[in-house]
Parts: C-alpha cells; sequence; structure tokens
C-alpha cells in the first residue's frame, strides 16, 4: 500500500509543509483537507495519495476508510542547475530542486485513535511551561529625584 513520485519539481521544504499537515491521518479526511488547501505541493501529494489508496483497493482489497497515512517522507532529488544574467556578461547561478515522495499506507487501529484522543486531552489539561508573570511597575516619589546643581 505505496506509492512513490520521483524528480516533482518542487523545492523540498515546501513539499515537507505539506507532508506534515497530513502524516497521520485517515485517508478521508487527508484528502478533504488537501483539496482545500492552495498550494502547489497540495496538489502533488493529493494526487500521489490518490495513486496510494487505488493500490491500497486493487491489489490489497482494502477499503478507504480503514486506511490511515503511516509515513509520507520527502526527499531531496537532483537540482536543475540554471543561470539568472548579470552585469557585464556575467551569470550568477541558480538551482532549481526536485523532490521525491512516497507514502505507505496503513491500517486504522482502535488504539492509535484512543491514543490521540488521550494525548489530545493531556496536551490541553497541562499548563504551559513558560508563562511569564507581570510584575507591577513602582512610581518613584518625586521627593526621591534629586535636581542637578548648578
Amino acid at each position: 500500500m505505496k506509492a512513490y513520485a520521483h524528480a516533482l519539481r518542487i523545492a523540498p521544504k515546501k513539499a515537507n509543509l505539506i507532508a506534515k499537515l497530513v502524516r497521520g491521518m485517515p485517508v478521508h479526511d487527508a484528502i478533504d483537507l488537501l483539496s482545500r488547501t492552495h498550494k502547489k505541493g497540495a496538489r502533488m501529494v493529493e494526487i500521489l495519495l490518490k495513486s496510494a489508496i487505488a493500490n491500497a483497493q486493487h491489489n490489497e482489497k482494502q477499503t478507504m476508510s480503514d486506511l490511515v497515512i503511516k509515513t509520507i517522507v520527502v526527499n531531496q532529488g537532483t537540482s536543475m542547475r540554471r543561470g539568472v544574467p548579470m552585469a557585464r556578461g556575467r551569470m550568477r547561478p541558480m538551482q532549481k530542486f526536485m523532490s521525491h515522495i512516497s507514502i505507505a499506507l496503513g491500517l486504522r487501529t482502535e488504539d492509535s485513535g484512543q491514543r490521540a484522543e488521550a494525548k489530545s486531552e493531556k496536551k490541553a489539561s497541562t499548563k504551559p511551561k513558560n508563562a511569564v508573570q507581570s510584575v507591577p511597575k513602582t512610581k518613584t516619589d518625586s521627593s526621591e529625584v534629586r535636581s542637578p546643581k548648578s
């Protein structure tokens, strides 16, 4: 239940932002989220996710409601070398990066859903560690302030 895309014309940093959004999500929710995200990388990951779903349905006889995105990995591919013209006939080098994206789907288990709910409840109940306490400012009396002697 895997799908790969090699040499996609998008920088790995940009594709990794989209991958972080959908990592670990159920497949149906991930498709909804990707279809509403206005990024080039979202279109690429959405097409790749649909391919992985089709592989799971055809090869493994799985239903879409049982699938979860187990892993999604974005690696850097080769880079195209280009140049920007500068003054006096020189050329500034420029690299246009490509990405390799791989998606692996897994089956949803009830234990993982309960663990995710418990983890979210725990985060909501804890207080932030770096809470800043405000200290009231004190006013100085006018008698304490000395005027310079002339």
